[in-house]
């Protein structure tokens, strides 16, 4: 539970996130497949036009689709590769 929280924590600190994001895609550690499958999950959901909770009711409809977005970037996290965790101190205990 507590890697969950960090890795939530990381999510929301956009100054490290974005980076990570950024060398995620550029890292030659990274599988293609990965690749591909963020970008997909990620357009995917953006370009899907149904929604879990519809974007009308305004605060529920951006918390459900940045739960999504919280997600599909934890998922980028958990996938990299030991040496961009450690650039970016993310902890694994």
């Amino acid at each position: 539970m507590l890697r969950l929280w960090r890795r939530i924590k990381f999510v929301f600190n956009v100054r490290k996130s974005v980076p990570f994001m950024l060398r995620f895609f550029r890292s030659k550690e990274v599988s293609a497949r990965k690749k591909w499958l963020s970008v997909l999950f990620l357009f995917g959901y953006i370009l899907f036009p149904w929604d879990v909770i519809p974007d009308f009711l305004v605060l529920f409809g951006i918390f459900d689709d940045l739960t999504v977005f919280t997600y599909i970037t934890q998922w980028m996290v958990k996938t990299a590769p030991p040496s961009l965790k450690e650039d970016f101190r993310i902890e694994e205990r």
